[in-house]
């Protein structure tokens, strides 16, 4: 073709407005064959993360204005909320048999939301890369852009695709794969273990099911405004819960595993002990673990008094009771009171044992302290050591060189038990490597 400049809105007006030469191209089955689109479409969407959060609505007129999302929104369902995904839908459906090219995030692969556009976009897989989106201008984040090569003639559903990973100095860094045959996600697996109704120590905000949503995932004694979806944690799910938290923390975020989906698991982590155990101790440990003795009773002290030196009793002594066997995990009284026959004691790996340790010693220095709450969590006990900034922000040191010692050896403990919990994220199924 020569070159043209021309005004086309392509998700709205028909191809007769084309130029004629592409046209014919179009409407030729040969011709057509040869055909190579290349489009680099805009990654705006109507859901943005206040809207996911419940704390704001989506982006007046994008995506939802559009003509085109009303003919594709049964045959895509929710992808047709972001225009790039009408995009593709179009010229899928209005120029078979072309080879397209684009740049786009992993959505169209694994997204939650791109499970009908996956049975509706049946096109071969030819090749691609992906970069890290702070390789674009203007763009926030860092995540994976796949640039992906499609040959639209060739209907084959998306099941695993192989990309080349791309780093920002242009070198490339092996492969990685991306799955679009993933139905269950980890948090259909948590609700089968839901207590609404039932008496709790603590809840969990439940946040998307992939990597970017993770800085999301806490524990507290209330409910907040952040999140669609709390769980309670009692004791007839409380080893659930934190094989929830557990894995979906030991693993950091990157730019290549932003999108990555967590998984609903095989059923081989019920017969493993000392897995559920190490995961109920990372819990414990762990920064985003939030319970505080200032917004009611803190149920999580994973010590007993006499362990730290404590000068009071405390108000619950829920987690030491629950390991020691003084509480069943699916027993039939009050949560809070103690079971008549005693069950056996959870037994722990020497990484959590030495987790236990490190904890204990910051437990009772900050009880050997001249004022100390006695009922304190590992979240206020940080905040007395190491105090907040002007904007009410907790500080990240402390001047207190003894305490913080004793933090930089939890910290490696807990990155040891860390370690430990990750193959098994792989070999339960919670993650697809």
């Amino acid at each position: 073709l020569e070159n043209h400049v021309f005004q086309f809105d392509f998700l709205n007006d028909s191809f007769d407005k084309l130029p004629k030469k592409l046209q014919e191209i179009i409407n030729d089955s040969e011709k057509r064959k040869k055909l190579v689109i290349y489009i680099n479409p805009p990654y705006a969407e109507a859901t943005t993360t206040r809207t996911t959060t419940g704390t704001g609505k989506n982006k007046a007129g994008v995506a939802t204005n559009n003509k085109i999302n009303e003919y594709f929104n049964s045959k895509i369902g929710n992808a047709s909320n972001e225009i790039f995904a009408l995009f593709l839908a179009k010229i899928y459906e209005t120029i078979p048999d072309a080879k397209l090219a684009h740049f786009s995030t992993l959505k169209i692969i694994q997204g939650i939301n791109f499970s009908k556009f996956r049975d509706f976009f049946l096109a071969k897989f030819c090749n691609g890369f992906i970069i890290c989106s702070n390789t674009f201008d203007n763009v926030k984040g860092k995540f994976p852009i796949g640039f992906s090569i499609w040959d639209l003639s060739k209907k084959e559903k998306i099941e695993e695709i192989f990309y080349d990973v791309i780093e920002n100095d242009g070198n490339k860094a092996g492969t990685k794969s991306f799955f679009g045959n993933l139905i269950r996600n980890i948090n259909t697996w948590i609700k089968f273990f839901e207590n609404k109704n039932s008496e709790g120590i603590g809840f969990m905000g439940i946040c998307g099911p992939d990597f970017q949503n993770n800085r999301f995932l806490h524990i507290s004694n209330f409910k907040g405004i952040r999140h669609v979806n709390y769980y309670v944690f009692t004791n007839k799910n409380i080893i659930q819960c934190c094989i929830y938290f557990a894995v979906r923390h030991c693993i950091s975020a990157t730019w290549l595993n932003d999108r990555d989906q967590f998984l609903f698991p095989n059923e081989n982590w019920e017969n493993d002990t000392e897995f559920q155990n190490d995961c109920l101790t990372y819990t414990l440990f762990h920064g985003n673990n939030l319970i505080s003795s200032k917004h009611g009773t803190n149920h999580w002290i994973p010590f007993t008094e006499y362990e730290v030196d404590s000068r009071e009793k405390f108000d619950s002594n829920f987690i030491t009771d629950f390991i020691l066997g003084k509480i069943k995990e699916n027993g039939n009284g009050n949560l809070l009171e103690k079971e008549k026959i005693r069950t056996i004691p959870l037994e722990f790996s020497q990484e959590a044992k030495d987790v236990f340790d490190a904890g204990r010693e910051i437990w009772k220095y900050y009880h050997s302290q001249l004022y100390c709450n006695v009922n304190a969590s590992l979240y206020d006990i940080k905040e007395f050591f190491q105090g907040r900034n002007l904007k009410g922000k907790m500080k990240n040191k402390s001047s207190d060189e003894k305490y913080s010692a004793f933090m930089k050896n939890l910290r490696e403990k807990l990155q040891i038990l860390e370690n430990k919990i990750v193959p098994k994220v792989y070999e339960y199924g919670f993650l697809k490597g």
